[in-house]
């Protein structure tokens, strides 16, 4: 059975496996380095009530997560986040992903949040379905920001805004 909570730091290690499994795997990240249990501690360190963490664990084993972060450390941004959603890839397809956004955009819509932000990469056709279906909209595409697997890649940028 799915169960879907805030992340503490005893989950840490296994956000960070997810994670760096996709780094090295995907284009769901542009970061072409594993992070080390350092590096992610600071990173979880920024997160709060307003920007969560969450894990989704069956049968006590975290199988994805996702979190919301700020968009940028000036003020005027204060209410807007940009979403993150990783599924361990044996686990991807099954519903997971649409658990954990609908929970996530619930918790950030909750906390104060006026908008949400999705940058998602070229290719990654299930990941924009999975959030269109979730009501973001897309507003455009950033042409070839990013270099992965010797391969310019597009951004498509996507949001929602909480009514």
């Amino acid at each position: 059975m799915l169960n879907i909570s805030r992340a503490t730091l005893e989950h840490l290690e296994f956000i960070t496996n997810i994670y760096n499994d996709a780094v090295l795997t995907t284009t769901a990240t542009f970061d072409t380095e594993p992070q080390s249990l350092e590096e992610q501690r600071l990173w979880f360190n920024e997160h709060n009530d307003k920007f969560p963490i969450l894990v989704a664990e069956i049968d006590g084993v975290v199988v994805g997560w996702a979190s919301l972060s700020r968009w940028s450390g000036r003020c005027a941004y204060s209410e807007t986040a940009e979403i993150s959603i990783y599924i361990k890839d044996v686990y991807r397809g099954k519903g997971i992903g649409t658990n954990l956004l609908q929970k996530i955009l619930e918790e950030g819509k909750a906390a104060g949040l006026h908008t949400v932000l999705a940058r998602i990469a070229e290719g990654s056709d299930v990941s924009i379905k999975l959030h269109k279906k979730a009501g973001f909209e897309n507003v455009g595409i950033m042409k070839e920001v990013g270099k992965k697997f010797g391969k310019l890649l597009d951004v498509h940028m996507l949001q929602i805004i909480f009514k």
